[in-house]
């Protein structure tokens, strides 16, 4: 048999085997030899036939599609296992479990893993799990062993059992070499029940490691963006006190406008002074008072108060009151006689005090005597 040929590994002293190949016969010495093309273990022969079939028959129907395959949770609160409670495999996975991830909880549910009831009964505890719907994945798992021992395993019974699960389920059956149809039909295949346990738990020291990675990074992430805003909040304090206006300049320039609105003022103040007092000089210049202090008379017509400008306003006999400073007088007009050797410039009327009774008495003058004292003749009103 040459290397590389199949069932290499079942060539084993005492071990009866089934071999197929091609003989040859040397008649001179009457020797025979036989090419072994292949090798099983006796009894193998229709086993194989019927895992072949079987297989052909669940992969036409979809049973091994990747494609539906669904992923094992990262962080399993309750873990179902398929197995037998006496066998080395659940203490395995026990101890694996409680290593890695002892936060999740195992939820035994019992079968036989070897017999002709294996099958019926390894299907009967995958959908009772299902049923129960408490697990989150849920690990199927037997030890090593012959290809009948494993037999339950390449049931189409737990094949559709599996398929048919809600959860996703681990398969670890017998060992690396060994390979069934549950192996085929699970989520995830593992090569051995602790390695099943394995792809079903985190492991926690891992997950520190991650942990202080992820704290690590938070807290340089922190760092740097706690300095980012240090940085901003000083470049927005520098730019603040920039713009900070000079209050000791701001007050100087205050006392500077105060002092020359205080001299404008001032100065204003002097002029609007200069400006009233010519005002009241020039208001005094054209008050009728004034000029009667001066020595000035008004004089009007007692019967209707018109002021007279000429002496030929007046009648002989006519009322008139005159305006003096300090008080008013009344008289009664009379024109004196002309001379003839006077000119035809006009005589203005003297006029003379009024008596007790009110009545005053006219005193001609003549034209060229010495004016007698007395008040001014009658003038024009300045207003």
């Amino acid at each position: 048999m040459f290397r590389g040929r199949a069932g290499q590994e079942y060539l084993e002293d005492g071990q009866e085997i089934l071999a197929g190949g091609n003989f040859t016969f040397y008649p001179p010495s009457g020797e025979a030899n036989m090419q072994v093309a292949a090798v099983l273990p006796v009894g193998a022969g229709a086993l194989a036939l019927e895992l072949a079939r079987l297989r052909q028959q669940l992969a036409a129907e979809g049973l091994f599609d990747p494609s539906r395959k669904r992923p094992v949770p990262v962080f399993p609160r309750v873990i179902g296992v398929v197995t037998s409670p006496s066998g080395a495999v659940w203490q395995d996975i026990q101890n694996v479990v409680l290593r890695r991830y002892p936060l999740a909880e195992l939820r035994l549910s019992p079968t036989a893993v070897q017999g002709d009831i294996a099958s019926e009964q390894i299907a009967a505890a995958v959908r009772s799990l299902n049923d129960e719907g408490v697990a989150d994945v849920i690990i199927v798992a037997r030890g090593g062993g012959s290809l009948e021992d494993l037999w339950c395993f390449n049931s189409e019974e737990v094949a559709r059992a599996i398929f048919a699960s809600g959860i996703p389920i681990v398969s670890g059956v017998g060992h690396e070499t060994d390979t069934t149809i549950a192996d085929d039909v699970a989520d995830r295949r593992a090569p051995t029940p602790s390695a099943a346990a394995e792809l079903a738990t985190p492991d926690r020291n891992q997950l520190m490691v991650d942990i202080y990675g992820a704290r690590q990074q938070m807290t340089s992430l922190m760092a740097g963006h706690v300095d980012r805003l240090r940085s901003s909040v000083l470049s927005q304090q520098q730019r603040l006190q920039r713009r900070v206006p000079d209050v000791a300049s701001l007050r100087r320039r205050v006392d500077e406008y105060a002092e020359r609105a205080t001299s404008s003022i001032r100065h204003r103040h002097a002029l609007t002074g200069r400006d009233v007092a010519s005002l009241a000089s020039k208001l005094g210049a054209l008050n009728p008072a004034d000029t009667l202090r001066r020595g000035y008379a008004v004089v009007r017509l007692s019967e209707d108060g018109s002021v007279l400008t000429s002496p030929d306003q007046a009648t002989d006999g006519v009322r008139l009151d005159i305006s003096l400073a300090n008080g008013a007088l009344s008289a009664t007009a009379g024109h004196p006689p002309r001379s003839p050797s006077s000119d035809d410039a006009p005589i203005h009327t003297q006029v003379s005090p009024v008596a007790s009774d009110g009545v005053a008495s006219p005193t001609p003058r003549k034209r060229g005597s010495r004016r007698s004292p007395g008040p001014p003749p009658a003038m024009k009103p300045l207003l």
